[in-house]
């Protein structure tokens, strides 16, 4: 995994919601989140940027860390 700058926002209930990172060197702005879940890893959540691409992001509470997991290949907006 490698770690990357992420803005987020955290509500009153402790919900997160990613709102753009920086991955090598690219801003990158979230359209959309979707399915998240929490492991030993931490807290794993999807999300869609403005070019339709997928990835995901994973939050590890404990060193308050964001790091870039699986991302989707590059696909055609439809």
């Amino acid at each position: 995994m490698e770690s990357i700058e992420i803005t987020a926002r955290f509500d009153q209930q402790g919900t997160i919601t990613p709102l753009k990172f920086t991955w090598k060197g690219s801003s990158q702005r979230v359209v959309s989140t979707g399915r998240r879940w929490e492991d030993e890893s931490g807290l794993h959540i999807l999300v869609m940027v403005s070019s339709g691409r997928i990835y995901e992001l994973i939050y590890k509470r404990e060193e308050r860390c964001w790091y870039i997991g699986r991302t989707e290949p590059d696909r055609p907006m439809v």
